[in-house]
């Protein structure tokens, strides 16, 4: 699953999004942390699960019979418990010659007690008959900071009566959710082959796991549709949709894999996911086991509870992955891209082999985070690989609760709460360094050791070392127990010393984080006349000093040469050493470093050269990270070396977001002397580059900018409608107020809907109409409700407050106490 969670810290999110769940959840003390989360118990094994089913729209029920097919697992047993959630139970009965015998139960509303009519044997199979009901927008769910509900199943829009909006049914079943809708052992553990026919109007097309093996045509309008698994997988993996949906058909070698997308967006199915086949192809290479399933899928619905479920051979996207052709020319790789080749990663690390407990689920959602990084490397270069891997460290580094968290975690307060920033970003890292540790052929032998091992079983994160060691012929034990058995990251510092008299050269190394020192196998690399030499050391101790031999001092000590390491560093770099840096060592991180230490002393003419150097990296996201770093609003030196690169880059550059960060840029100058150049600019078909040059007219005249946003209204998409509404925000009147409003409120996705927050409550600050500013309040209220188990309450709650003395100034006490009424619930 790429979690909302996931989506929205990877993402250029709003600081208000990236205060999130995981700082405030529960105090590990509770009684529910204590609890140790042992695997769950096999007493009867799922065999084979077969449904029939249909649903009332009307009242949002599924009607449902289940022959579901169980086996003891090892022990003799009489008895049988399912998760069934909120559910009407009918009949149970076990299936004897052909009929039906009723057998008794007793059910509490989420698990149903079974006295079976005899005593099975180990591996005896028995098959019952369940006749229920599914009711679940009846059910009292609780979600997660990971997924916002978790009822199983949804109707959206069911009466049709939400304009605009299609009519949808689909189902979510991690974690322990597709018990919401059948009767099943609702645990990772259980794998299970799978029947579902599916009755439904016949206008729609529908889509569940493995193939489609019938479809027939009713006579009251309905359809039937049978899809079969043949392929044992978990209860979780289940899934279900259903609506008007238009199939693309596209091809692995012999496999079919298709694209199901709202009638709006499916001339563009090949440009959202037509690099599919070449992803399953790296992929079948690189693990040497082959896309196991018998097709693959990937439908985009409304609504959708989180980023993007990786159900078998039937991937649910939320709908943040679509877009039209301009929009997704925008987008490049983490504009939804990196969740498609997440999702399908799964379909080894995940659904091929599934974690036993959600304890290990490291071994799933790690190794999604982490295929990530490989497919950006394999497709856009070592730089994006490296860029993607990093980015994915910062945003664990940026969760300070997140350091006391094991990788494999035993003691949590609820299985929802393990998928976080150290299941997946922090898992995803590990994997990394551990790939460059071992080299990528002993690791990725390790890997196919490991999928080959466990196929279509269960593992946990012991296999994986254990098929690490097979393949490496090393002992990783040290290596398990601190990354995946123990918690936090070494906290590094470094310095430096050169004797010239002795023509030394002395690093000191030093981990100041609390507990144990970290074991870092690293290499260092020593730039001295014209040449690098590499040393690969062991730091094993808190605090370590070595020493190297040098014809003439350095010009450069790389410390982490291959800059993979899991940790927070401070690194005590001269400015020539920086620059040194910037221009002779070889990755992306080391430019980003550079980068990073020159952007505060851009007085110094070797700070300004890399700067501008910088902007014309070959890397794109370090030519973003240098304009964002130039002050050239500040610094006329910085300003008259790096606006002819900027004016360069805004005409020409071949990336879009580095044109439009060159305009914003540039706009910040307001110097009416660009105005033509921003004019061109908006003539582009790129929405981003569009919606910056709008912007950026609008720092020189706003009126004109204004005139632009109204002639925009209607056909803005992307980064072009954020610059309307930013136009609107900033300069409009209360007859544009509307406009923002119904964008905000209507706004798609969460990462859409937060980055417009602080423009609407600016706006709702200051239009003369009251109601127009309490419909402001409100919406923002609404959204730091719903979205108040991520931990953005007290950043909303700032910026209502803003808002209210903003209106208290202008005399209107009436909206001012709608901010009361809206922050007290986010308390």
């Amino acid at each position: 699953m790429k979690t909302l969670y996931a989506a929205l810290i990877g993402g250029s999110m709003s600081a208000l999004a990236i205060s999130t769940a995981f700082a405030q959840a529960p105090a590990p003390e509770s009684p529910a942390y204590k609890m140790y989360r042992e695997t769950t118990p096999k007493i009867n094994d799922l065999v084979h699960t077969k449904l029939d089913v249909r649903f009332d729209y009307k009242k949002r029920y599924l009607y449902g019979k289940e022959w579901v097919t169980l086996k003891p697992h090892f022990y003799p047993t009489d008895s049988l418990r399912l998760d069934a959630k909120g559910m009407d139970l009918k009949t149970i009965a076990v299936v004897k010659n052909g009929k039906n015998v009723p057998l008794k139960f007793t059910y509490d509303s989420l698990t149903v007690a079974i006295k079976l009519d005899k005593t099975y044997q180990g591996g005896e199979a028995y098959t019952l008959y369940i006749d229920y009901t599914s009711k679940p927008n009846e059910l009292k769910a609780k979600g997660s900071a990971a997924i916002s509900d978790a009822k199983g199943l949804y109707f959206i829009n069911p009466d049709g009566t939400e304009k605009d909006k299609p009519t949808q049914i689909w189902t979510q079943g991690e974690t322990e959710s597709s018990s919401c809708w059948f009767p099943t052992i609702d645990k990772p553990n259980q794998k299970t082959t799978e029947e579902i026919a599916m009755t439904v109007p016949a206008k729609y097309v529908t889509l569940s796991n493995g193939r489609l093996a019938s479809q027939k045509v009713n006579g009251d309008g309905t359809r039937t549709d049978v899809w079969k698994q043949e392929l044992p997988h978990s209860p979780y993996l289940f899934m279900m949709a259903v609506g008007d949906f238009k199939i693309y058909k596209d091809k692995w070698r012999d496999k079919e894999v298709s694209y199901y997308l709202e009638p709006k967006y499916a001339p563009y199915a090949k440009d959202i996911f037509g690099f599919t086949p070449e992803v399953m192809e790296f992929y079948s290479k690189t693990l040497g086991v082959d896309y196991p399933w018998y097709k693959y899928s990937q439908i985009v619905v409304r609504d959708y509870v989180s980023g993007a479920m990786e159900n078998t051979s039937a991937t649910l996207h939320g709908e943040y992955v679509q877009g039209t052709k301009r929009e997704l020319a925008d987008r490049y790789y983490d504009g939804g891209r990196s969740t498609i080749v997440h999702e399908l990663f799964h379909q080894w690390f995940g659904d091929y082999v599934t974690a036993e407990s959600w304890s290990n689920l490291t071994v799933n959602e790690s190794f999604a985070d982490f295929s990530e990084s490989i497919w950006a490397e394999y497709k856009y270069g070592k730089d994006a690989g490296d860029a993607h891997s990093y980015e994915a460290m910062l945003n664990y580094l940026s969760q300070p609760n997140a350091k006391t968290k094991n990788l494999v975690r035993f003691h949590y307060n609820d299985k929802e709460d393990v998928f976080d920033v150290v299941t997946y970003q922090k898992g995803g890292r590990i994997l990394y360094m551990l790939r460059n540790f071992l080299g990528k052929e002993a690791f990725y032998k390790g890997l196919n050791i490991y999928l080959k091992t466990n196929a279509f079983k269960n593992g946990e994160a012991q296999q994986l070392r254990l098929a690490m060691e097979e393949a490496s012929g090393r002992d990783l034990n040290w290596f398990f127990n601190q990354w995946y058995y123990g918690a936090g990251h070494p906290i590094l510092n470094v310095t430096y010393k050169w004797d010239d008299a002795t023509k030394k050269q002395t690093v000191y190394l030093e981990q100041t984080q609390d507990g144990n020192a970290f074991i870092l196998p690293m290499a260092i690399d020593i730039y001295a006349g014209g040449k690098k030499v590499r040393h690969n050391v062991w730091m094993r101790d808190k605090t370590d000093t070595l020493t190297f031999d040098v014809a003439a001092k350095p010009d450069l000590v790389n410390v982490d040469g291959d800059k993979i390491l899991l940790t927070k560093k401070t690194d005590t770099k001269s400015l020539d050493e920086l620059s040194f840096q910037y221009f002779n060592a070889p990755l992306y991180l080391d430019r980003f470093e550079a980068i990073d230490g020159v952007k505060a002393r851009q007085t110094d003419e070797k700070a300004r050269k890399v700067i501008v150097a910088a902007m014309q990296d070959k890397y794109y996201g370090l030519r973003l990270k240098a304009i964002n770093a130039a002050n050239i609003t500040t610094n006329d030196d910085v300003r008259n070396a790096a606006v002819p690169v900027l004016v360069k880059l805004a005409q020409s550059d071949e990336n879009n977001l580095v044109r439009a960060a060159a305009i914003n840029a540039l706009g910040k100058l307001k110097a009416s002397g660009n105005l033509n150049l921003f004019k061109q600019a908006y003539a582009s078909d790129s929405y981003v580059i569009q919606g910056a040059a709008m912007n950026a007219i609008g720092q020189i005249n706003p009126t004109e900018a204004l005139q632009l946003a109204k002639s925009r209204e209607k056909d803005a998409e992307g980064a072009a409608k954020q610059a309307v509404i930013n136009v609107y925000a900033t300069s409009g009147t209360d007859a544009e107020w509307p406009y923002v409003y119904n964008a905000f409120k209507n706004a798609g996705d969460p990462n859409t809907q937060f980055g417009m927050v602080r423009k609407v409550a600016d706006f709702a600050a200051r239009v003369k109409n009251p109601e127009y500013a309490q419909q402001g309040i409100q919406a923002i209220g609404e959204v730091g409700l719903k979205y108040k188990q991520y931990g953005v309450a007290p950043s909303v709650i700032q910026i209502l407050n803003g808002i209210k003395d903003a209106r208290t100034k202008m005399g209107d006490t009436a909206s001012a106490a709608t901010v009361d009424k809206a922050v007290a619930p986010l308390n």
